[in-house]
């Protein structure tokens, strides 16, 4: 019997081991096995298994039962390998059982693969990454990288996508992989859906810090929230640095070091991230030329725009528009 039994359904592999972090395997489940159309159709098929189908310990107090084996992987278009306290920590060698190793071997050349935390070490180990630019859980960064020589690091962001291999920081990065691989398989609208009946955020940029100084502010410490909820209301018009810190009544020196200290970058990345977000957006959604986007988003002008979003996806915004408005007619609109 077929392990995917939904037809035109994603595929998602979910491969676990023993020491599994539940909350990694909950992840995809919960956001891509729930992300869905306008009309409700379901758009992903998320199973589990194992090398080894039978109990799996987790590290908590309980085991999950995979009926699932190897074979699962067969005929993925998506596989996840979340974290395994129990074979990632101890991890020396850089070499897989043999029992691992045989079952990623069945995956299809040019399937998706992606890690969630110290998942990175199976895909390391099995080639995946070599040449690559990957990421891990930051505590894991240095012994990841003396292990695997051939992977090319970055301890500081909060995941990496090259090609169709995509690495994830600690546990809750988890959640902005799978949102990010959603919205690349069906566009923000889709992601964004996803995000609000999880209660999650709905995009965090890949290239945000992985350890923020002060990801919560300390009581008696003015944070920089305002300014930032007051520029997302305001893309559109031309946002200064000054402008920012004086919504804080703070010095530009001051409110610059606080940014970076809560968000993990600086203010005018942030924004730029931002007013990259609002152009997939209306691209998406509306059948505005690119240049009145531009206005919208506020780069000014549609030469900005286009290197801005070419820079940050590596596509234009015509062949954007073109993959995520399919079934509309797109070919009156300028982009």
């Amino acid at each position: 019997m077929p392990v995917f039994r939904h037809p035109g359904r994603h595929r998602v592999a979910v491969l676990v081991r023993h020491g599994l972090l539940p909350l990694e395997l909950g992840i995809p489940h919960r956001l891509m096995g729930r992300a869905k159309t306008e009309d409700g159709t379901l758009l992903y098929e998320v199973v589990t298994c194992s090398a080894e189908p039978g109990p799996v310990r987790t590290d908590a107090d309980f085991t999950v039962n995979v009926d699932h084996g190897p074979e699962a992987l067969d005929d993925a278009d998506t596989v996840i390998v979340p974290a395994a306290h129990e074979a990632d920590e101890p991890f020396a060698e850089g070499v897989l059982s043999r029992p691992l190793a045989d079952a990623l071997a069945r995956i299809r050349p040019g399937t998706r693969v992606a890690s969630i935390c110290t998942g990175a070490y199976v895909l390391a180990a099995a080639g995946f990454l070599d040449g690559r630019r990957a990421t891990t859980h930051w505590a894991s960064c240095a012994r990841f990288q003396a292990l695997f020589p051939k992977v090319s690091v970055d301890p500081d962001v909060l995941y990496v996508a090259d090609g169709n291999v995509l690495t994830s920081a600690g546990v809750a990065s988890g959640i902005d992989l799978c949102l990010h691989m959603v919205r690349e398989d069906y566009g923000t609208a889709v992601a964004n859906s996803v995000a609000r009946r999880t209660v999650v955020p709905p995009h965090r940029d890949g290239g945000q810090a992985q350890f923020i100084e002060r990801p919560v502010p300390v009581a008696g410490i003015h944070s920089t929230g305002t300014a930032r909820a007051w520029a997302l209301e305001n893309l559109g018009q031309p946002l200064t640095l000054r402008a920012l810190a004086e919504r804080e009544s703070m010095s530009v020196r001051t409110f610059t070091r606080r940014f970076r200290e809560e968000v993990g970058v600086s203010p005018q990345q942030w924004l730029t991230r931002q007013r990259v977000e609002r152009t997939r957006q209306l691209l998406e959604e509306t059948d505005l030329p690119v240049d009145r986007i531009a206005a919208d988003a506020g780069f000014g002008s549609a030469a900005s725009l286009r290197a801005h979003f070419q820079a940050a996806l590596g596509v234009s915004p015509s062949a954007y528009r073109r993959t995520f408005r399919t079934g509309r007619d797109t070919e009156t609109v300028a982009a």
